[in-house]
């Protein structure tokens, strides 16, 4: 994972909005399609750049496809982030 491809992939609305879906559990591209004004090509592509951010993954069921949540990405840049909080500077 690349903080640039995180990044870009954050930088979205549309993908910024998946991901809020997707922390109340996993859901297929239909689900998530259903949510949006947009075609399914446009939904499949704003969860393929999420998926090459790997700030999702997807699961196969049958003939469903579901996408959650990879905390794991998160997780790393809510660390990264870190370091740049607080109220004094380190010398």
């Amino acid at each position: 994972m690349g903080f640039a491809e995180t990044f870009k992939a954050l930088g979205d609305p549309v993908r910024r909005e998946i991901l809020v879906m997707l922390k109340f559990g996993k859901m297929s591209a239909g689900e998530i399609a259903s949510k949006f004004d947009l075609t399914q090509a446009s939904v499949s592509y704003h969860l393929s750049q999420l998926k090459k951010a790997e700030l999702i993954r997807e699961n196969k069921q049958k003939n469903f496809i579901y996408y959650e949540l990879n905390a794991s990405v998160f997780e790393e840049v809510m660390l990264w982030l870190s370091q740049f909080g607080g109220t004094q500077n380190e010398k």
